[in-house]
């Protein structure tokens, strides 16, 4: 509770645990992107590092098994509240084109976030 405006609340907390979710079109400030579908694709689980300096990264490989036709442009990451709330989006580097039944895998490290 904010002391000098008591009208305001504490914020919610996320709901654990958090998850990554692959684009095809890149969100914005206001609007999620175009999420990967079909084949087996689905949203991994985000362990992460300890934050040093405001930004941290995952600590272990996501692996986005039996993956759709598709280009992956950006990966967006999610809580797991009943109505999932989108905590951060961001562009990969550079797109990543995968065919039907394809593994994409973001090795451990290769995802940083970072508040600023």
């Amino acid at each position: 509770m904010d002391w000098l405006n008591p009208a305001l609340t504490a914020p919610t907390r996320p709901t654990a645990p958090l998850q990554v979710a692959l684009m095809t079109a890149n969100g914005t400030d206001t609007a999620a992107g175009t999420e990967v579908v079909g084949g087996s694709y689905a949203r991994q689980t985000l362990t992460m590092a300890a934050a040093v300096n405001g930004t941290t990264s995952n600590s272990a490989d996501l692996v986005f098994a039996g993956m759709p036709a598709a280009t992956v442009v950006g990966v967006e990451v999610y809580d797991s509240a009943g109505s999932p709330v989108r905590l951060w989006y961001g562009a990969l580097t550079a797109s990543r084109t995968v065919a039907a039944g394809d593994e994409l895998r973001l090795t451990a490290g290769s995802l940083s976030l970072s508040i600023s």
